[in-house]
């Protein structure tokens, strides 16, 4: 498959030759596009409790940050800013459409779609991402410099990571439709000429040490061991102080019985990957339907997972936002369609165990009727 999107390059082909290797700069890579939404309904959104939302600016020379909600008393009265507004994906349907564009990497790798307004002049000063990242311009021009520098030292106690020694290699004006996506830690900096609204749709690269350390807890919560610290033998002391070697060697042991399989990292990804953020909330239907209603309703107008929502497999286990679900294996098929496609028109042969499934994720707001044409 060919793809006007990454420049004529097939999917493939971006991968071998682009992905976390070099930037790629796509001219009218989405023809026509302009945007999502208008700057006020982008201000609007930052002011919402449950909407991510960063205000930057310089203040005094020295950069400034404030987070969200965003109330008008928070913008400054003159000079450039920028509002950033995450996880627009999650917000608006549109913006969930344009995320799934980027469907030929994997969704456990996808992370969200942010908008960012800037005035005349705004930006969030040179900096690097620690993930890939495709950035498209929506409404106005925004000049991107960037560089493949290796000097990634960051100015001391300001609000947002700046490089301190930016040196710029390449650079390009982008116009509404135009997209530049850059490899990890590829330094850049975007400043809008007149206003303009930048869309960046970026990617999850948990460090070693947050998955270890998620991992550990994932452990823990699996293993449960109520097994205590014994030490029936113990020989009195006369160094109080001294850490008994004997008690080293005991708990060596306990620890060495810890255990894992390739299944259990698997298992541990699945769950961690498709865990909403923390301002993620879902909103059961406000007129609920009983299961016989519901398989009704389904059979006529089909299923769509939430914007929220978060749906993996692997084999014949599922995760959705957290949760591991092993679905009927006569049914696993649709249940994987319904992750890939994040809808599903619902066949008569469901069985009764995946309805009553489908209907617990209605239930909970995890999934909805589509709407009828």
């Amino acid at each position: 498959m060919i793809t006007k999107l990454l420049g004529g390059l097939s999917p493939q082909q971006f991968l071998d030759e682009y992905w976390q290797k070099k930037p790629l700069l796509v001219r009218n890579a989405v023809p026509g596009f302009n945007g999502l939404l208008s700057p006020g309904e982008a201000r609007k959104l930052a002011a919402q409790e449950d909407v991510e939302a960063r205000l930057a600016y310089r203040k005094d020379g020295d950069w400034a940050l404030h987070y969200g909600p965003l109330k008008p008393r928070d913008y400054p009265k003159s000079g450039p800013w920028t509002v950033l507004v995450q996880g627009l994906n999650t917000l608006l349907p549109e913006a969930d459409s344009l995320l799934r564009q980027f469907n030929f990497i994997p969704y456990a790798r996808l992370d969200d779609l942010m908008v960012s307004y800037a005035t005349d002049g705004g930006g969030v000063g040179p900096h690097f991402d620690s993930y890939d990242v495709f950035l498209l311009q929506g409404m106005g021009q925004r000049r991107w410099q960037i560089s493949a520098q290796t000097d990634l030292t960051l100015i001391e106690d300001a609000p947002l990571r700046i490089l301190q020694n930016f040196k710029a290699k390449r650079e390009w004006v982008l116009n509404p439709g135009d997209m530049l996506y850059l490899p990890p830690k590829y330094a850049h900096d975007g400043v809008a000429l007149g206003e303009c609204m930048t869309y960046s749709i970026g990617f999850r690269a948990p460090s070693a040490r947050e998955l270890t350390s998620a991992f550990l807890g994932y452990l823990e919560e699996k293993l449960a061991r109520e097994e205590m610290y014994a030490d029936p033998d113990l020989q009195a002391t006369d160094s109080p102080a001294k850490l008994p070697a004997q008690m080293s060697a005991r708990v060596g042991s306990m620890l060495s019985r810890i255990r894992w399989a390739q299944k259990d990292v698997s298992e541990f990804l699945g769950q961690y990957l498709s865990e909403p953020k923390a301002n993620v909330y879902f909103d059961p239907p406000n007129e609920e339907l009983g299961l016989a209603a519901f398989r009704r309703a389904s059979l006529k107008q089909g299923l769509k997972l939430d914007l929220r929502s978060q749906m993996l497999y692997t084999g014949s286990k599922f995760f959705l936002n957290g949760e591991v679900v092993v679905a009927p294996a006569e049914d696993a098929r649709l249940f994987r369609r319904l992750a890939n496609e994040r809808t599903l028109s619902t066949p008569a042969t469901l069985s009764s165990a995946s309805w009553r499934l489908l209907h617990e994720w209605y239930e909970e707001g995890f999934l909805h009727l589509r709407p009828l044409n």
